[in-house]
């Protein structure tokens, strides 16, 4: 497996991306162009298209909605425990706290400068891309949903 980095943590479902959407969006094209070709049945085939760009819709809704949460809640519980693993203060307790996606960035950085980017993230106010960008030693993370 290739190591991670930022140019490519980017990761796909290749069942749900490449095969149910493609699949679904084609069909829909497909209605589309009968609402054209057939005149008399224009109604039918436009609530036919409707029918499966609703259906592409909520199948991406609802995957990624129980995912990301439940991905969401550990990778916070994960961040908040090496922080506190490295530095023994709370994470949580800080004055400003970080937004989920600043969290998410940390997740990324090696143990060896987990602490002091979290730290600068915070007196900085660092964007979760700033954040992504100043890691030195990207720790891959292969499991995210």
């Amino acid at each position: 497996m290739k190591a991670q980095n930022y140019s490519n943590h980017t990761r796909y479902y290749t069942p749900h991306h490449f095969v149910f959407y493609p699949v679904v969006l084609t069909c829909a094209g497909v209605s589309a162009y009968l609402v054209f070709q057939q005149a008399g049945s224009a109604l039918i085939w436009l609530a036919i298209m409707g029918l499966f760009l609703l259906l592409a819709a909520l199948s991406f809704m609802m995957r990624q909605h129980y995912a990301l949460n439940n991905q969401n809640r550990i990778v916070r519980l994960e961040v908040y425990y090496r922080y506190f693993a490295s530095t023994n203060k709370r994470l949580d307790t800080l004055a400003k706290p970080l937004s989920f996606s600043q969290l998410a960035a940390l997740r990324f950085a090696s143990d060896e400068e987990f602490a002091t980017l979290t730290d600068r993230a915070i007196q900085e106010d660092l964007s979760a891309d700033e954040i992504k960008r100043s890691i030195k030693n990207w720790k891959p993370d292969y499991m995210r949903a």
